[in-house]
């Protein structure tokens, strides 16, 4: 049985370190700011969350695993407010892709024309 979580552990950390892999390569990649930005949220948040689900399982029984946890719930409640404001950030300063936003939901009524 203990072979078998190992094997789990092993795979749960080789993923999450390929997603965040990826991640790291699109934040390099991608031109625009929304495109980095979704590339700085989502793999990087699920491969961390899989490299820390294989070192708890690793891990099992240690007293270091409710500090992992605790990055985990950490990292799943901060990314998504960090995501909206770096997006409303570069909505507003215009560094988006040509295209997007046209009508302009997030302006204030005194700003248009």
């Amino acid at each position: 049985m203990s072979a078998v979580l190992d094997v789990v552990a092993a795979v749960a950390i080789l993923l999450g370190a390929l997603l965040a892999m990826t991640a790291a390569i699109g934040i390099v990649r991608f031109p625009d700011t929304l495109s980095r930005m979704h590339a700085a949220t989502k793999p990087q948040v699920i491969g961390l969350v899989l490299v820390l689900i294989g070192a708890v399982i690793r891990l099992r029984g240690n007293v270091d695993i409710w500090m992992l946890i605790l990055v985990g719930l950490f990292t799943l409640l901060t990314a998504p407010v960090i995501a909206h404001t770096v997006g409303r950030v570069a909505y507003r300063e215009q560094r988006g892709r040509d295209g997007l936003g046209i009508v302009g939901e997030l302006e204030r009524p005194d700003e248009r024309e």
